[in-house]
């Protein structure tokens, strides 16, 4: 059976926005777009919720601490418009992730997936980078979520969540066979290592991963004060799949949509029937994994 879906990857910039009609403003005219080139599922960054920072001024937005309560203050809101829009456009929208106290002293970061009927869920990141351990002390979700919607099953890794192979298997185990990685990297090589992780995962679980970052200058929040990447959305280099494993990508540091339609129905007959099968292959790994040995080399007689 034919299950067609557009997805939709968002390299998106932050701006120093002065009210949050401004921010309402930005987000209608990002989502109408997606929605407007067919997109059916529209994935923001990690992170991207950091403008709503510059609500409370300048200040508040480059104080580390006092940027997480400003943004999760506004949350509510902002969640509130995400969930109008996706009902408005008939669209699924991974919103950018954000700071929220959820019953605890320090914040997770999460991300909230909204449907055309209301929020559907949330995901919080669970592997924490340096930064977010050792200077800003956002914490670690617990578990792992799968939404199971009208588009496929999806599953959300978080940028550095991406880089565990564990996390994504975990997922597509469960069902998934479209892994959502919105991330945030203030480098290259940041962003190199969540798209390799992301290309690796789409090629172990033969399933869809779209990337989704925040891209360009913010000088006026120091958490988020450089970000580099480009969208991208990967599949596994397998028959009927590009050979790269790159459906679609946008330019480095490029901000706009990357949109790639596609059959998810080929998930499950790449798992079935593929060139290679990762997926069905991967228990196989474990008994030898499990038996490491050492031998080493005889010294170099004088």
């Amino acid at each position: 059976m034919t299950r067609r879906v557009t997805l939709a990857a968002a390299a998106y910039p932050l701006d120093p926005l002065p009210d949050f009609a401004a921010y309402a403003a930005k987000i209608y005219t990002w989502v109408a777009d997606a929605a407007g080139q067919g997109a059916d599922l529209l994935v923001f960054p990690e992170y991207g919720a950091l403008e709503l920072a510059h609500l409370g001024g300048p200040a508040v937005a480059a104080d580390l601490e006092a940027a997480l309560h400003e943004v999760a203050r506004h949350l509510p809101q902002a969640d509130a418009l995400h969930a109008e829009l996706a009902m408005r456009f008939g669209v699924h929208i991974l919103a950018a992730s954000a700071p929220v106290f959820a019953g605890g002293a320090r914040p997770v970061n999460r991300a909230r997936l909204f449907g055309p009927q209301g929020l559907i869920g949330h995901q919080d990141k669970v592997m924490m980078t340096r930064f977010e351990r050792e200077d800003w002390d956002v914490v670690a979700g617990a578990g792992l979520t799968l939404f199971d919607t009208a588009l496929g099953r999806i599953g959300v890794v978080i940028c550095y969540d991406s880089e565990f192979p564990l996390l994504s298997r975990a997922l597509a185990e469960a069902g998934a066979d479209i892994l959502l990685v919105p991330s945030c990297t203030d480098s290259v090589a940041g962003f190199t290592r969540v798209r390799v992780g992301a290309m690796a995962r789409a090629l172990e679980n033969q399933c869809v991963v779209v990337q989704a970052p925040t891209v360009g200058l913010c000088d006026w929040c120091p958490a988020v004060d450089e970000n580099r990447g480009r969208a991208a959305i990967y599949g596994p280099p397998d028959h009927g799949w590009p050979e790269t494993g790159i459906l679609a990508e946008g330019a480095i540091d490029a901000p706009g949509w990357v949109l790639a339609a596609l059959d998810l129905s080929l998930v499950a007959k790449t798992r079935a029937s593929g060139g290679v099968l990762p997926h069905l292959h991967w228990p196989e790994q474990i008994a030898p994994a499990a038996q490491v040995k050492t031998t080493r080399e005889k010294p170099k007689m004088a």
